[in-house]
């Protein structure tokens, strides 16, 4: 029988280098699904939690229960349901702590945590909240916001408008990637009715929901959640 041809020692060295990396790429994503480096996310998330930190921590003390149910969840495809209170405080309790447990912290007393947030979550608002207004809510909506255009509200008028169908694409992009906080009042208004949808994102991806209550977030900020009122 002929012999068979021997790749080249170099080749194989190649081939096996390409292996591994690919192997690293997969253990250690460059960037999210949305195409946003992480390690700017992180950095975002770095600054966002220092900035945040008194207002949450030192001013105001947030106090945390039901952490430790946060410890034995998934990865990815997990939603967060919760009430709303502020634009942004609300989200940023939340990513506080996130990045606390994930350092297997209860609380938020320990900032270390910010040294190494989680960056793998993610949170549902307006689109003419977080594009439409100057360029700080950009900033945040690179740390992990999924605008989606509301079909019944718009400049604080009541609409009839047609669905967005982008939103759930971009749902089911970030569950299979990490955790997902929708508020689904879609309102700051205190006792606001609960808007259609977040049924069809539970019936359609079957994520682990988890069940969320913020109070006191509206007395200690302004309505953005950006301003400390006391």
């Amino acid at each position: 029988m002929p012999n068979q041809p021997v790749r080249p020692r170099r080749n194989r060295l190649l081939s096996t280098s390409r292996m591994y990396r690919r192997r690293l790429k997969a253990r250690l994503p460059i960037k999210d699904p949305f195409g946003n480096i992480l390690l700017v996310k992180r950095l975002i998330m770095l600054l966002i939690g220092l900035v945040t930190y008194a207002g949450m921590n030192i001013i105001n003390r947030l106090k945390v229960e039901g952490a430790e149910h946060l410890k034995n969840l998934p990865d990815k495809n997990v939603l967060f349901v919760s009430n709303h209170q502020t634009y942004f405080a609300d989200v940023f309790a939340l990513f506080h702590i996130f990045s606390a447990t994930k350092w297997h912290f209860l609380n938020i007393n320990l900032p270390v945590y910010l040294l190494w947030p989680r960056v793998k979550s993610y949170y549902i608002a307006a689109a003419e909240t977080m594009l439409e207004s100057g360029w700080l809510p950009r900033f945040f909506t690179y740390a992990g916001g999924i605008t989606i255009k509301r079909n019944w509200r718009r400049a604080g008028q009541d609409i009839q408008g047609g669905a967005d169908l982008s939103a759930p694409i971009k749902i089911k992009k970030a569950l299979s990637f990490g955790w997902v906080i929708t508020f689904p009042q879609g309102t700051t208004t205190p006792n606001a009715p609960v808007r259609k949808g977040t049924d069809n994102i539970i019936k359609s991806y079957r994520p682990i929901v988890v069940p969320v209550h913020i109070e006191g977030l509206r007395e200690a900020f302004d309505k953005k959640g950006l301003r400390i009122r006391k």
